[in-house]
C-alpha cells in the first residue's frame, strides 16, 4: 500500500495504524506535510516515525515523556467538513497551545528565530513553576516547548 499520491510505503496500514491509538491524540490538518515536517524536527527536535507527501507521525522524547502527533496535508480531506474551515487566511487553531514538556523553550526559540518562525512570547520563567515559549508552526498552530523551573525554597 502507498500513500494517496503514491510516493511513499505507509509505516503501517491505516486501518492498523487508528487500531493502535490510545489515550489523547492530536492530528493536525496541514498545508504542506514536509514544510512542517521541517519545524518540529528543526525546531522542537521531533523524531520523523513517518512521513509522506499526505501525511506524517511526529514524536518528542523528553524527560518528562513522549509525545506523539500525526500532521495530514489538507488535501487528504478533501471530502471532510473541517476542511471548510482550514480555507486560505484562516487562522488554524485558534485558541489551543500544544505544550511540549521537557522541550528546552530557550533552544526552541532559538531554532524558530534562525528559521524566521514566528515566535509569539520569548521564553520567559512563568509563577505556573515552568520556563516557556510560544511559536507558531508554518500553519500558525501554537506550539509552547517548556521544561521545570527548580523548587524555589
Amino acid at each position: 500500500m502507498v500513500s494517496k499520491r503514491g510516493d511513499k510505503q505507509p509505516f503501517m496500514a491505516a486501518d492498523d495504524y487508528g487500531r493502535s491509538l490510545t489515550g489523547l491524540t492530536l492530528n493536525l490538518l496541514v498545508r504542506e506535510v514536509a514544510r512542517s515536517v521541517s519545524f518540529y524536527r528543526q525546531v522542537l527536535g521531533a523524531e520523523v516515525v513517518h512521513d509522506d507527501a499526505d501525511f506524517a507521525v511526529l514524536r518528542f522524547r523528553g524527560p518528562k515523556g513522549e509525545a506523539e502527533w500525526m500532521i495530514h496535508a489538507d488535501r487528504t480531506y478533501h471530502a471532510h467538513p473541517l476542511l471548510s474551515l482550514t480555507g486560505d487566511g484562516a487562522v488554524r487553531g485558534a485558541g489551543a497551545e500544544f505544550r511540549l514538556h521537557g522541550c528546552d523553550p530557550d533552544l526552541a526559540g532559538r531554532r524558530a528565530a534562525g528559521r524566521g518562525d514566528t515566535i509569539l512570547a520569548q521564553p520567559a520563567d512563568k509563577p505556573h513553576g515552568v520556563r516557556e515559549v510560544f511559536i507558531a508552526d508554518p500553519d500558525g498552530y501554537i506550539w509552547v516547548p517548556d521544561s521545570p523551573l527548580a523548587k524555589k525554597t
